[in-house]
């Protein structure tokens, strides 16, 4: 097994782990519920693919990570930059510290690819790694950081046959509690899909949420462009609260999770410069059911692609953490939030629906049911009948649709 991740076993207690119900942020929380306006969640995306090197045979060329690549060869393009980005991936740890050490109270959500981690390992980047399990682990930084889910070798969920996804979403469930351990996976309770990717095909997302929800996911994080109002199909109107998104397949099936909507915007400079702060000032309480609650707002972008990240991002981050610590607009992590709101006894029940986009159109002509030919029926006819209807899903790389 030299040399290869660990991406599987361990069926038992990984089960169990994810299987927890107690909450996990709540009781170490110090923010009041009652006692604030808004709040609002950040989170990065890291992400390094593995490629072949060390060999001009590809059948035999040894599989390492694009980071050690850039490192072995910095006059390449812009390779220079690749001890930046090995800083960006551990910095986390020191920006953590140093703001629980002044007493104030920071939050930070982080999505690694399982390519990333392992890559970093294969290359000898323990320094990386142990500085992340400081924060991961140790009870006085640990409910400052929040680890998001993802699959393991960042495919997009659209695209991706159903059952290599769900391969994905455990492998890289096995790996992270192959280097943070069991206790800290079982606090994994949101999932970040690769490229903020939202299938919008009923039976794709239907098994999208299905993997979800199987592997032990709460919530996960959606683009407000890609899901519409489940009712009339219009866009989310409340966006600064969390949703259930609703996923049918052609069978007549359906299943939930909750959703939390990561609103538009130009994703990394919008982090960078810790705008969902400023977004959340704009909002106050919401009326959420029969409760009032805070409103949230949640980005979230690369968190070492590009210069404003690489140079704006610490002294912005640091410096809006120390003025919103204690405030009436907290930083929080999702899961917080949601754990706080369920204290407050607001019930899924109560969150607006949503489904991905496009689906109006099917479901206003599919009957209900029907079975997987009849839907192919109804799509094909949508697809002739233009007026930009797609089923290729949603993220990142589709914008405004």
């Amino acid at each position: 097994m030299e040399h290869l991740p660990a991406i599987c076993g361990a069926e038992k207690q990984l089960a169990a782990a994810m299987a927890e119900q107690k909450p996990v942020f709540r009781h170490a929380s110090d923010i009041k519920f009652s006692g604030i306006d808004r709040a609002f969640a950040i989170a990065l995306h890291m992400h390094q693919p593995l490629i072949p090197a060390e060999g001009s045979d590809l059948r035999s060329a040894r599989i390492i990570s694009n980071l050690k690549y850039m490192m072995q060869h910095p006059g390449e393009g812009d390779n220079h930059n690749a001890p930046v980005f090995q800083w960006c991936y551990k910095r986390m740890r020191d920006f953590i510290t140093e703001l629980v050490n002044e007493g104030r109270s920071p939050r930070v959500m982080l999505d690694y690819s399982g390519c990333l981690l392992y890559g970093l390992e294969e290359m000898g980047a323990h320094d990386v790694i142990d500085a992340l399990k400081e924060i991961t682990t140790e009870a006085r930084y640990r409910r400052c950081v929040e680890w998001l889910g993802t699959a393991w070798g960042h495919p997009v969920a659209p695209s991706t046959p159903a059952q290599d996804f769900r391969l994905h979403v455990r492998a890289w469930q096995y790996h992270f509690a192959s280097l943070f351990g069991m206790e800290a996976v079982a606090r994994v309770r949101g999932f970040s899909p690769p490229e903020m990717a939202l299938p919008n095909h009923p039976d794709v997302c239907f098994e999208f949420v299905k993997t979800l929800r199987e592997c032990g996911y709460r919530w996960v994080l959606v683009q407000e462009h890609t899901v519409e109002d489940a009712g009339d199909g219009g866009p989310v109107r409340q966006p600064h609260v969390p949703h259930r998104l609703l996923a049918t397949n052609s069978k007549g099936e359906t299943l939930a999770i909750t959703a939390v909507i990561k609103t538009q915007g130009s994703d990394t400079k919008l982090v960078a410069q810790m705008q969902p702060c400023y977004e959340a000032r704009s909002v106050g309480r919401i009326r959420l059911g029969t409760h009032d609650v805070p409103s949230l707002a949640v980005q979230i972008g690369d968190g070492e692609n590009g210069g404003v990240m690489m140079n704006e991002f610490p002294s912005k981050f640091l410096a809006v953490m120390r003025e919103t610590s204690g405030s009436r607009n907290p930083p929080v992590n999702v899961t917080e939030y949601l754990e706080l709101l369920e204290a407050a006894g607001v019930r899924e029940e109560s969150f607006p629906s949503v489904r991905p986009i496009m689906q109006k159109r099917i479901w206003d002509r599919f009957p209900a049911g029907g079975g997987s030919e009849a839907l192919q029926e109804v799509i094909e006819l949508l697809r002739r009948g233009g007026g930009r209807f797609h089923l290729e899903g949603g993220g990142w790389g589709q914008k405004n649709l």
